[in-house]
This record gives C-alpha cells, structure tokens and sequence, in this order.
C-alpha cells in the first residue's frame, strides 16, 4: 500500500472532522503504456501485486478484499505497483447456510465457493482478489513476450488464478514468483549462440548518436535493453540488421542485469569512462 507521511484533522463549518493525508507520489497507471514496457519490468509489477494480495490475504484485520479492484485504483511507485484506495476494502466474509450462498459473479464466469461450517464462505475475500488480478493485469501483463523457459510457471499461474483450482490462493502465488530458482536464473543465465561477427572492443567510450528505435526498449528515441553478457548484447545486435555497435552501461536493471544501447553506426565515438563501446568488424 502508498507509504503515509503523514496525516491531520481540520474541522470546519462546511466540512466537519476532515482527515487531510499526506502520501508518497506516484505515477498513474496506464496499461497501454505498461505493455510497451519490458517483459522484466511488468514482471516487476506483478510480482509488486501478488505480495500485496498476500499481504490483503493475511493482514492484521484479517483477510481484506478490495470491492472496487481496477487499474485507476493503482499507481506506479519506483516500478512497483501499490493500491491509492481503499475506501471500498472490507474484511467482511459473506455469511451462508449452503454453497449456493457462496456464488460470485463476474463479466467472463461465476464461480461458486464452499459454505463452511461457521457459516462463512471460505476464502471469498482472497478468491474475489484473486480472479480480479487475473482479470485485469496477469492475464495482460504475464504471458505477453515472457521468456519462453518461464512460459510453463506462467500459464500455472494465469491458470490457477483464472480457473480457482487448488493452486489458486496467494499463498501459492507468492512462493511461485518471488523465491522461484526458475524466475532468478532466467534473468541471471542466458544461453547464447555462436556470434556470427567480430566485434573490436573500445574501453572508455560512448556513441551518443545513431540511435534507432526497438521493442521493448528502456529508451523512448533509441534501443536500450538489458543482457547478461556482454555474448548476449553480440546476439542482440546479430539480430538486428541495423544493429553496428553497441555501448555497455554501468546501470543495471532492478534483477542485475545490464543495460546496453545498440547503434546503427559508430561514426562519432567520444570518451567516457564509464562505458564499453564494441564495435561490428566488416570485412
């Protein structure tokens, strides 16, 4: 949830006992703009979400559910995601004497839940967040160009939150994705193939120029990606066959991998100590 900084009552004739909260900032969440992104960073956001419900599951008050759960309701903080509002959360569980009292109801399918024997219908608070998550951002945000070795952990996921089987609770999503050996290695390893072109390394040098624009790109007005070696900037820029040159950074992403710009040419090569420019051998 949005950090509070800070909060004050101020009582008025027109408007009596006003809470006035003071919060972190952050940016709008836009999904368009979100699936323009990287496959990391949008894994990023979803992971964000998933220990959110797991925190909603097993909060302090209980299992809470937020009844108005949708995109305008989030923003981005830092690349991570958190819920603005909750003005319609309630940690009410639906009362029942039978299962057909446990019956919920959205656009796509409905779905019924067991009545349990304290007349409470069991796990409908998480269940509801659940399937909301899978509605509105991991059926979008997950499978869309993910990493092809992650693709059978995903679809268990969008599954199991999609179908309400038994893997379908936070609990579960959480130890999938967040300490999964799996998720790690795949933005830690990288099998490359052979390079097909010789490239001569340049130490302390940078090519501000010759961009050209690629998907998904870190960078608006050029093409900026994260490798793990600098063997799979060569298979990045193999792939390309605007693709010249390439500049190693000393930033990295928030999983360790490193950013690289990929050039059209290096015509203008200036010095900068903080990066490694390789440059495509011609023949």
């Amino acid at each position: 949830c949005f950090q509070l900084y800070g909060y004050c009552y101020q009582d008025s004739n027109d408007i009596p006992d006003t809470l006035t909260t003071i919060t972190e900032l952050g940016s709008p969440l836009e999904m368009i703009q979100l699936l323009q992104t990287s496959w990391e960073d949008r894994f990023r956001i979803c992971l964000s979400l998933v220990r959110l419900l797991h925190y909603l599951a097993h909060s302090p008050l209980g299992s809470v559910t937020l009844l108005d759960f949708r995109p305008r309701q989030f923003v981005i903080v830092d690349g991570e995601l958190k819920v603005t509002d909750l003005d319609d959360a309630s940690i009410e569980e639906s009362s029942c004497t039978s299962n057909s009292d446990c019956f919920m109801e959205f656009p796509a399918r409905n779905f019924t839940l067991p009545c349990s024997v304290e007349g409470r219908c069991q796990s409908m608070n998480e269940k509801r967040n659940l399937y909301n998550a899978y509605r509105f951002f991991f059926t979008y945000l997950l499978p869309h160009s993910a990493p092809s070795s992650l693709r059978p952990l995903l679809d268990k996921i969008v599954n199991a939150t999609g179908n309400h089987n038994k893997r379908g609770n936070a609990k579960y999503l959480a130890l999938e994705l967040s300490p999964s050996p799996s998720v790690s290695s795949e933005f830690t390893q990288k099998c490359v193939k052979s390079a097909n072109a010789q490239y001569r390394r340049v130490p302390e040098a940078f090519i501000p120029d010759e961009n050209y624009r690629c998907w998904p790109s870190y960078h608006h007005k050029g093409c900026l990606l994260s490798v793990f070696d600098v063997n799979e900037a060569i298979e990045i820029c193999d792939s390309y066959s605007q693709c010249k040159a390439f500049v190693l950074t000393n930033q990295t992403t928030w999983t360790g991998r490193q950013l690289v710009f990929f050039k059209m040419a290096s015509n203008h090569i200036v010095p900068d100590p903080d990066k490694i420019t390789y440059v495509k051998v011609t023949d």
